[in-house]
């Protein structure tokens, strides 16, 4: 589906005509610029490739200063592809936060916060085991048994057991577009997306 790349501001909070509080992400949304046109007889497949946010002439390489020059375009942090656009687009046009209504459904698309080793009651949910008392000395937070002894006599694949957590690709949808700030480039949606502040998001429609 069509969209754009952004950047994850914060959290913050609106009241609709009820009064009720909701709570809302602010994600500067583009302005993104098309670095490349994929075709159906070039490539196979109708397809938008956007770049979001300079990056340091020095932190690129010629191979990318060449791709992005042919756009007239200097070189972009983030780049993505996209498929379903409409409207007709050409190497080199931007793409602002306009493409969003306000009322429309996007799904976002992050890398969720990373939070390191974690135990099995933080990353799978489970309750604990036992009660703090009868003897119970330090194993309030265990996972517990883990598999039998004599048969199967291992731990099946796929056991879950404290690990690293986080950090994932995660997809949110059907979040409800509440503001457009052309101006600003700004899109605030209800609810909260994945990714720490300032993490790169893509929207789709």
């Amino acid at each position: 589906m069509s969209g754009l790349i952004g950047r994850k501001i914060g959290m913050t909070s609106l009241f609709d005509e009820n009064g009720k509080n909701i709570p809302c992400t602010v994600i500067e949304a583009g302005p993104c610029v098309v670095t490349q046109v994929r075709t159906e007889e070039v490539d196979g497949y109708s397809a938008l490739q956007l770049g979001f946010d300079d990056k340091k002439a020095k932190s690129s390489n010629k191979a990318l200063d060449g791709h992005f020059k042919k756009a007239g375009s200097t070189a972009k942090k983030k780049v993505v592809e996209f498929q379903g656009f409409e409207e007709e687009y050409k190497l080199g046009d931007s793409i602002s936060v306009d493409h969003f209504e306000e009322g429309e459904f996007v799904d976002v698309s992050g890398v969720s916060k990373g939070k390191g080793f974690q135990g099995v009651v933080k990353r799978h949910g489970f309750a604990g085991v036992g009660q703090a008392t009868h003897g119970q000395h330090n194993r309030l937070r265990a996972p517990g048994s883990i598999g039998a002894a004599s048969y199967p006599a291992r731990v099946f694949k796929g056991m879950r057991m404290g690990g690293r957590m986080g950090g994932d690709k995660v997809k949110v949808q059907n979040l409800k577009v509440l503001k457009v700030v052309a101006e600003k480039n700004l899109l605030v949606v209800k609810g909260a997306v994945p990714g720490h502040k300032n993490a790169f998001v893509t929207i789709q429609k």
